[in-house]
């Protein structure tokens, strides 16, 4: 009888803030210009540079953008809900927000497990390399993780959007989330629960099983080169990766698989923050410190502009 068709929501953000909520604002705005700074620089990089002209950096191009789209999903308007301490969303701009954001996710995980194979290739199969990470298979291993983001994740997002609200169209948190959108809903969302229960076996355990799998076999090859200098090189051209693969899967565990039961929303809103806010930051960060070739192009790319406009 009380059923509705909502079309708004209230995302009332960090509304515990107070006073404080200026200082999150500046602060969250310096993190997200510096992540798009960062990710549009790697890019930029790649793109106009012949010495990173490898298989490698064009997947690292491709997870830039990925990280660019799942921050940039979430963080400008979560910048305006708390520098207002609370939002308007229209139910469609939170059905869009929520598919973007789950399908970079989806598509991170199975970049990851491409980058993954990419250096197994490299590492333990060096003199097919070439031969087999030509152009061709380059854009299919970039292509389908992406397509399988924007795809697999309509399975939730569409039953979602004929769902009826017969409860307030309060969300307590600072963007669309699955869990407090369904917590709304009068509808039947079993069948959406049993679907997001399995879509997460292929869409996030098998790809952190791929990983993990290459990264035996790229350990075991290692461990076989007799020189200590050789086995720090050869290390050394996939420890980024290694972290940033740790980085994602440690946030999506922190976020989705420790139970949010006895915890305070603030704390559930922190560890959110995690895989929206912090890891896009970090990845470009991880690449830049540790890798020499970017590193050098950047300082060399740096001096030249500095030649031409002064």
């Amino acid at each position: 009888m009380n059923q509705t068709r909502v079309v708004e929501f209230i995302l009332l953000g960090f509304g515990n803030l107070h006073s404080f909520h200026i200082v999150f604002f500046i602060l969250f705005l310096i993190i997200y210009l510096s992540t798009v700074l960062g990710n549009l620089l790697i890019i930029i990089l790649v793109s106009t540079n012949v010495q990173l002209q490898s298989p490698m950096y064009y997947f690292l191009c491709h997870l830039s953008f990925c990280d660019l789209t799942m921050s940039t999903s979430i963080v400008p308007n979560m910048l305006s809900t708390v520098l207002s301490r609370g939002k308007k969303i229209t139910f469609i701009g939170c059905i869009t927000q929520l598919y973007f954001y789950s399908g970079a996710i989806v598509a991170e995980c199975f970049l990851l497990s491409v980058m993954s194979y990419d250096r197994y290739l490299a590492i333990c199969n060096p003199l097919r390399y070439s031969s087999v990470m030509d152009l061709k298979c380059q854009i299919f291993l970039s292509l389908w993780p992406w397509l399988l983001g924007s795809t697999l994740n309509l399975t939730g997002v569409l039953p979602i959007s004929n769902f009826n609200f017969c409860h307030d169209n309060i969300i307590d948190h600072f963007y669309c989330d699955l869990p407090p959108i369904m917590k709304l809903s009068c509808s039947d969302s079993s069948l959406v629960e049993l679907e997001t229960f399995l879509y997460s076996v292929p869409l996030f355990i098998l790809p952190c099983v791929f990983v993990i799998a290459t990264y035996g076999y790229i350990f075991h090859t290692i461990i076989k080169i007799p020189s200590t200098t050789g086995k720090q090189k050869t290390f050394s051209t996939c420890s980024s990766h290694l972290i940033v693969v740790g980085t994602f899967y440690g946030t999506l565990i922190g976020k989705y698989m420790i139970p949010s039961k006895g915890h305070s929303l603030f704390i559930n809103k922190i560890v959110s923050l995690l895989p929206t806010l912090f890891t896009p930051l970090f990845n470009p960060i991880i690449y830049s410190l540790r890798n020499e070739d970017i590193k050098t192009t950047f300082k060399k790319s740096f001096w030249f502009i500095m030649r031409t406009f002064t």
